[in-house]
């Protein structure tokens, strides 16, 4: 067994990280995320992607701070590669985004995790006789 590195990110780490940078890049203004940095949006085009002329220009916005951050915070140790792909997946998904946003929901709207099968089907008479589906007496209580 090898001895691990301390100062090494696991892929797990980095996938809460970045899953967490992503979520807090969407709630919060994008004058908070700009940085100095001109070098990382200089190596990194946002807007290259066929699929980046398809979002709104507040969808668009809202990927780019994404990448702003996860770029700010991990940066130096993604290729130019992985950059392109980040960009392309932060761009694909954000559509999807926006599709689930439309969706009109209130406080007490319940998780949609009932199955609602599409036909209805009789049910079976019960075979059971009526005496034994009467409740039985309560039971006195104990003091």
């Amino acid at each position: 067994m090898s001895i691990k590195n301390r100062s090494a990110i696991s892929r797990r780490d980095f996938a809460r990280r970045a899953a967490l940078v992503s979520a807090a890049a969407s709630l919060s203004p994008a004058q908070l995320l700009a940085t100095p940095s001109a070098a990382i949006a200089a190596a990194t085009p946002l807007a290259q992607t066929p699929a980046a002329t398809k979002l709104s220009p507040a969808s668009q916005a809202e990927v780019d701070s994404r990448l702003q951050a996860v770029f700010t915070q991990y940066g130096k140790r993604l290729s130019d590669e992985q950059k392109a792909d980040l960009q392309r997946l932060a761009t694909e998904g954000q559509a999807g985004l926006d599709r689930l946003r439309t969706f009109a929901t209130d406080n007490g709207d319940g998780p949609a995790l009932y199955l609602k099968p599409l036909m209805e089907r009789e049910r079976k008479p019960s075979s059971k006789p009526a005496s034994t589906t009467a409740k039985a007496p309560a039971a006195p209580k104990s003091p």
